[in-house]
């Protein structure tokens, strides 16, 4: 760590926590029956206690059919007594473990009473205490009610301060890895990216429960996403009658201008407005539930605001500022209906709306090495509208066992990308305007089927899934005087996707071992057709079948200790954007374009996991080791007789990446707890050669490169008299490596403070983020003739109040 991370390492000490949520309440269920004459026994009495001190926990008794079922059991050992008049008393013994939310027992028998009394058998119910870090998979639950220090924002920003994950060029990250699948409720949409993420940054967190964490994917899972699985859980409340929540937030940024601008660049944006108004209903009656939730966040931002110098090989010096000041519109709105048919069998039918419109007005200038004379000065209106529908039936029928469900699920989505950007483009002798629009209608079908059926010790569950997704694209560029297009580059192109999979998974648990293993069957076929004309690229497709096997192996050595062994296999395919033929000029001098050539990204995954846990605390440290083949990232390279860099995408070969993640939490007191998280980890990307075809053929090679990188995020969370909440949160990243280069080290520190008013119905908050102004993204790249640093000084400090009140 270096000498500026010591200094501020002291301010962890000091600084926020979230609650790692689980599911603690399993359904018991069983059926009893008479052992002479196999018949059901209705009426009988069914105690559960507790193992150690015969302390009465839940009671109930058998209905009609001899079925019986114990809610809200806590995880731990307990002791069941069964009993029915005529019939001879019986004693099990039961463990309730953390794996499932449902157990089915097999079939208790009652012998009639004979003249000899009958010996007790013992059963028995056990689970483990109930603590902060889920032991479900190892899956971490965090609810946005608790991110005092990030309220009022978008998903993406308040993914900031969750342990585990962070930020980088607006992704997220996963140990330092960006092959993260998104989720919404568990399903991949338009919002978020199919197989990849997208546009989490203008998703309000208002809308969201609560964001999962999920760093080993068992088989039921798409296998995208080497890094993991985020799943993020939309707000749907289901109390009777009417009930809701109103909320409204502003914010503002930008408070001064970090860094002078370059001479003749327009201003950049200061004193940003953030309006958030939100509301959610909910009306439920009888067999009906009626849910609406609507969100909409408005924002001006800084952005980006870049400070590029780029050095080429023959002595040439170009200093730029690439700034961009935007205004973003995101609505979204989801409203469904749950009818409860009856007891066994439930419809769900829903619908979601989001309408994303952005407006960038950007400013790029180039000058010499000395910025005495002004090259040239690129300037652009880009106007941008997302539109997304979607809409889902669910239906999900009930067995008579508890937990044995048949869920089957259809998902529509359809997604319009309506692209539009105009270029002033000033040299010294000439000047001119271009355009150019792009169009991109995205169908999805989604069709499944899952299939869960609890045992004893754990469950079973099986399913298959169908994807059908086309994505025809339409790119119009409009040369006027002097254009620096390359017109030739556009048309038409098709992305067609089909992906059919099943999958099978055994979950076991007992006192001591836990066991879960899956295997995944996916068959892809991906076809990018191309229009004829394009000078560079041309129609091209691939299919492949593949099994994505998953383990998960756990010991527990004692009441505090256990021990955790993962493995599984996982794909990143390529996007549609990803191989997207277009050039896209949003900085006017590193054109990115995508790639048809581009082949998936196939992942081997192992960890070895401990978890120590006490009476206030746990500590879980993790050693895991990721090797991928067929690397996917960007390589940027030059052309003969230009100054221009060319950004595209490859296979890069083989990659590795290891590290060690731990996450200790601790309640101080009543008043205080902390979180601290941090993750060391070394990153390596093995040495290749690669052709760029566009604009024209040219190869790149790149030596073995390698870096220790990590991170270290401080939760604290203060509890005050008179309905206070305190939350301070600081993050660290140390320096990484990036595509052909390194990125520096960040800090950041956020501040927030909440209090319940009216009763407990009302909520005041107020909350400011990057408190020290610390935050600035600095890059070095090194390529094929030129190499080049940056310093990007986007807005970063936010200052926010809001209200929100439920009914």
């Amino acid at each position: 760590m270096n000498k500026k991370g010591l200094l501020l390492f002291p301010v962890f000490m000091i600084s926020s926590s979230f609650v790692f949520a689980q599911v603690t309440n399993v359904t018991i269920s069983g059926i009893v029956k008479s052992k002479a004459g196999q018949s059901a026994l209705p009426y009988a009495n069914i105690v559960a206690k507790n193992e150690k001190d015969s302390v009465f926990v839940a009671g109930t008794i058998t209905n009609e059919e001899g079925r019986f079922s114990l809610t809200n059991m806590k995880p731990g050992s307990y002791h069941l007594e069964i009993s029915s008049s005529g019939y001879q008393s019986s004693g099990k013994p039961l463990f309730v473990g953390n794996l499932s939310e449902f157990l089915e027992i097999p079939v208790i028998e009652l012998e009639e009473i004979k003249e000899k009394e009958t010996k007790i058998e013992g059963v028995v119910v056990t689970a483990s205490k109930k603590n902060e870090l889920s032991n479900q998979l190892d899956k971490k639950t965090y609810s946005l009610a608790d991110n005092i220090s990030q309220s009022g924002g978008s998903v993406l920003q308040s993914m900031q301060n969750l342990p585990g994950i962070t930020v980088q060029d607006n992704k997220v990250q996963l140990r330092g890895n960006d092959k993260v699948t998104v989720l919404i409720d568990g399903k991949q949409t338009a919002l978020t990216g199919f197989g990849s993420q997208s546009g989490l940054d203008n998703i309000p967190a208002s809308a969201i429960d609560k964001i999962e964490i999920i760093n080993n994917p068992s088989s039921k899972y798409d296998a995208n996403g080497n890094a993991g699985i985020i799943n993020i859980i939309m707000k749907k409340n289901k109390q009777s009658g009417w009930n809701g929540k109103v909320g409204f937030t502003y914010g503002t940024g930008s408070y001064w201008v970090r860094k002078e601008n370059l001479p003749t660049i327009r201003p950049q944006y200061t004193i940003t407005p953030k309006i958030n108004p939100s509301l959610s209903l909910n009306y439920r009656k009888n067999k009906v539930n009626i849910f609406l939730q609507a969100d909409n966040l408005y924002t001006e931002t800084l952005n980006k605001n870049e400070f590029v110098t780029r050095t080429y090989d023959d002595g040439t010096v170009i200093n730029s500022q690439l700034k961009r000041n935007r205004n973003t519109n995101y609505l979204t709105t989801k409203a469904g209906i749950d009818w409860n048919i009856d007891a066994q069998n439930t419809l769900t039918v829903s619908g979601l709306y989001g309408s994303e419109k952005i407006i960038d007005r950007g400013d790029q200038p180039f000058f010499n090495g000395d910025r005495s004379q002004r090259l040239r000065l690129w300037q652009f209106l880009e106007d941008e509208l997302k539109t997304t529908v979607m809409g889902t039936a669910s239906y999900q029928h009930k067995f008579k066992e508890a937990g044995h469900v048949l869920n089957v699920g259809f998902n529509y989505t359809f997604h319009r990308e309506d692209e539009k950007y105009f270029y002033d483009n000033y040299l010294p002798a000439s000047t001119g305007t271009d355009a150019f629009k792009l169009l991109s209608d995205e169908q999805v079908y989604d069709f499944n089927v899952d299939y869960v059926k609890p045992l004893k010790y754990g469950r079973i569950e099986t399913g298959i899934k169908l994807r059908n997704r086309s994505i025809p694209t339409n790119m119009n560029f409009i040369p006027g005087a002097n254009s620096v297009l390359d017109v030739n580059a556009g048309g038409q192109a098709t992305y067609k996707e089909l992906i059919p999979a099943v999958y099978g998974n055994y979950v076991f648990e007992n006192e001591k071992w836990e066991a879960e293993l899956g295997v995944r069957l996916e068959y892809v076929k991906i076809r990018y057709d191309v229009n004829p004309n394009h000078p560079t690229y041309k129609s091209d497709s691939y299919n492949y079948t593949q099994p994505f096997p998953n383990m998960r192996l756990a010991y527990k050595l004692n009441d505090h200790n256990k021990l955790s062994v993962f493995y599984n296999r996982r794909v990143d395919r390529p996007n549609e954007v990803d191989i997207r033929i277009f050039p896209k000029y949003d900085d006017a001098e590193i054109i990115k374009v995508g790639n048809p050539g581009l082949r998936p990204q196939f992942t081997n995954s192992i960890e070895v996991g401990h978890k120590y846990n006490w009476d206030n605390g746990y500590l879980y440290s993790a050693l895991y080791h990721r090797f991928a083949n067929g690397t996917i990232t960007r390589i940027s390279s030059t052309v003969p007789g230009s100054n221009l860099i060319y950004a595209v995408f490859q296979n890069a070969g083989k990659s590795h990446n290891s590290g060690l993640e731990m996450i200790w939490n601790q309640k101080v007191s009543k008043v205080y707890s902390f979180n601290i998280n941090g993750n060391v980890y070394r990153n390596q990307i093995n040495a290749f050669s690669v052709e760029n075809l566009y604009p024209q053929p040219q190869l790149f090679s790149a030596s073995r490169e390698s870096a220790i990188s990590g991170n270290v995020k401080l939760n604290n969370t203060f509890k005050l008299s008179k309905g206070f909440d305190a939350q301070v949160t600081a993050v660290y990243l140390a320096p990484d490596i990036i595509p052909q280069g390194r990125i520096g080290s960040r800090f950041s520190m956020d501040l927030g403070v909440k209090k319940s008013i009216q009763n407990g119905k009302g909520e005041l908050f107020l909350n400011a983020t990057d408190l020290l102004n610390t935050m600035v993204i600095k890059k070095e790249i090194q390529g094929n003739g030129f190499a080049y640093t940056s310093d990007d000084y986007y807005e970063t400090q936010v200052v926010r109040l809001g209200y929100s009140y439920k009914f």
